[in-house]
């Protein structure tokens, strides 16, 4: 018996593993997961080691007192063969993730895989014609979902909205300064220093994510200045950019990780008035301030508390159970998650420092 449910009722609802055992797995999707664990069975947590997978077993004890706990190679085709398994979440390094998304893909498993898509955009395009080739093998194709949690923050869907409302768009401003330091728990971690893009890659995704989703238009060209300050980083560690969107309207994107004093803001300028989106704390909460401004209007600010991992682990045990119901038949899961969009956004970013690595030289984004 899982948890205060029946065995029928279990039988009923989308049967998952999660791969990985990291500082995410621990901090964010147990205890997310926890809290939809009336509509999803975790069954199984898979690591490289058995140690790893072992301890993150044992958090989320709690809400599903059988959950089993696998390691290594054994460990994943086990996994790869439960045809009991409708869902996988893949939560590893970025340098693996693709290659074992394609593997539970083949498998016909619904897979939400953490970002970055890809760790470049050719690994992305190819993953995406094997992907769209398994038409052959299923009726319909699995689900395969990118964790870009910016897309579900309430906040980011508020605004949006907004930037309708604010006219003929004039300028789009995208200001991030973060503190990648020692104190920070992803400081440490190896694979982001060993692959191109290395923490501008990693943290960048968000930031254009949210850029594409407020203003609703994709970026077409981008013309980026990079420097590398913070030696103690990979290099680069900050970028200054000009794009231009497909609507015909310019921005500016500020991209540094080794400030000193954090901000990080999404303003879009319009002939009716703007739209501004701050991340920040409010009582002692983390979230973001949206701050809506009509000309010759007093501004409206609203907060919107941090809740896009929670928002989209419901949507993909949404889409798996939907999909069950369907049994074979064409369903189309939620858009904000499909590795498509996470496809844009690694495409991008690779173009804004392919561009800084060319002093600047204008890159077209590759559309897809």
């Amino acid at each position: 018996m899982w948890g205060a449910m029946t065995s029928v009722e279990e039988k009923m609802l989308p049967h998952i593993a999660l791969l990985g055992g990291g500082i995410f797995v621990r901090s964010q999707y147990i205890p997310r997961l926890k809290e939809i664990s009336q509509t999803v069975v975790l069954r199984v947590i898979w690591s490289r080691s058995e140690e790893s997978a072992k301890a993150a077993a044992e958090l989320a004890h709690e809400f599903s007192p059988n959950v089993e706990y696998k390691w290594g190679d054994a460990g994943l085709n086990d996994i790869i063969q439960d045809s009991s398994i409708h869902g996988v979440l893949i939560v590893l390094t970025a340098q693996v993730q693709v290659d074992i998304s394609l593997r539970m893909l083949r498998a016909g498993k619904h897979v939400l895989q953490e970002k970055p898509a890809a760790s470049s955009l050719s690994e992305a395009e190819n993953a995406m014609l094997f992907y769209h080739s398994l038409h052959a093998n299923f009726p319909h194709r699995p689900i395969w979902a990118v964790a870009e949690n910016y897309r579900f923050e309430p906040a980011f869907v508020e605004s949006q909205r907004l930037a309708k409302e604010v006219g003929d768009m004039m300028s789009v401003q995208v200001i991030v300064e973060s503190s990648m330091n020692s104190s920070n728990p992803y400081f440490s971690s190896s694979w982001r220093r060993n692959f191109a893009g290395g923490f501008i890659l990693d943290m960048g995704v968000h930031f254009v994510a949210g850029l594409r989703m407020i203003v609703g238009y994709e970026v077409t060209s981008i013309s980026a200045i990079s420097r590398h300050v913070d030696t103690s980083l990979p290099p680069p560690d900050n970028v200054c950019a000009v794009f231009q969107l497909e609507n015909g309207c310019g921005g500016v994107l500020v991209l540094s990780v080794s400030t000193r004093s954090p901000k990080i803001s999404w303003r879009v300028v319009g002939s009716k008035g703007s739209v501004e989106t701050e991340r920040g704390i409010r009582n002692g909460q983390h979230g973001y301030t949206v701050t809506y401004s009509p000309a010759g209007e007093p501004p409206q600010c609203s907060f919107y508390p941090f809740c896009g991992v929670n928002e989209e682990l419901k949507a993909f045990v949404q889409d798996i159970s939907q999909a069950n119901l369907k049994d074979g038949e064409a369903y189309e899961p939620d858009p904000r998650g499909t590795y498509l969009e996470g496809a844009r956004d690694v495409a991008l970013v690779e173009a804004m420092l392919e561009s800084g690595l060319k002093n600047g030289e204008l890159f077209h984004v590759k559309k897809l």
